[in-house]
């Protein structure tokens, strides 16, 4: 009977699936090759406990599928210097979540950081050039990421202090492709990533935008 429970309880809960940058990094929690940033010791986050993701999991009884963060990364083809990212961007690690129930995508700070181009809203027939800006990158992103995990429920979720290109691209585009938006605010941060305390309000705004 214990073994059924368990079973049972198992089978129940949700997997979620993270597709992220550094704030959502763990050393030895994400694929090997990539930059995780915590810890970090310029920020006071120590234990995997202290991340958002982790806060998020526990409290709502659900388990890990994939947290395939990597620090730096940007959601379209151009990154830090205008190097060409393609092979780290968001859209190209797509196929790595596993089969979650639910996809936090959080990402676009360095897209932001690093000034990408941002480009022009773009809903199909996107070209590896197309996504070398961030706008055909988003909505190229959501689009596959909507097509290949059907099943799954998917929110973005928007750093604080962005510049309002970034915001905006978000909020339209992601309008159009109906993921909920959840817009960060009054995050702490130590060396431009989440505190302590900044994880704690990350998940509690979680907590309050998902129903």
């Amino acid at each position: 009977m214990l073994l059924m429970t368990a079973a049972m309880i198992a089978s129940a809960q949700k997997k979620v699936s993270i597709l992220g940058d550094s704030y959502s990094t763990f050393q030895g929690l994400n694929p090997e090759g990539y930059a995780p940033f915590y810890p970090n010791d310029r920020n006071d986050v120590k234990e995997p406990s202290q991340t958002w993701w982790d806060l998020y999991i526990k409290a709502n009884g659900c388990q890990l599928e994939a947290n395939d963060s990597w620090g730096g990364t940007t959601i379209c083809n151009t990154g830090y210097m205008h190097m060409d990212s393609s092979a780290s961007s968001f859209n190209a690690r797509i196929d790595r979540l596993g089969k979650p129930d639910i996809i936090f995508v959080f990402g676009g700070t360095n897209d932001a950081w690093a000034n990408s181009p941002i480009g022009d809203y773009q809903y199909s027939k996107w070209t590896k050039e197309d996504c070398k800006s961030f706008r055909p990158a988003l909505a190229c992103l959501l689009k596959n990421l909507k097509k290949k995990y059907r099943k799954a429920k998917i929110y973005a979720i928007l750093n604080s202090e962005l510049k309002e290109e970034i915001n905006e691209s978000f909020r339209v585009i992601c309008k159009h492709y109906k993921v909920q938006l959840i817009e960060l605010h009054d995050i702490d941060k130590q060396n431009g990533h989440p505190s302590i305390s900044g994880m704690k309000s990350i998940f509690q705004q979680l907590q309050d935008a998902i129903k």
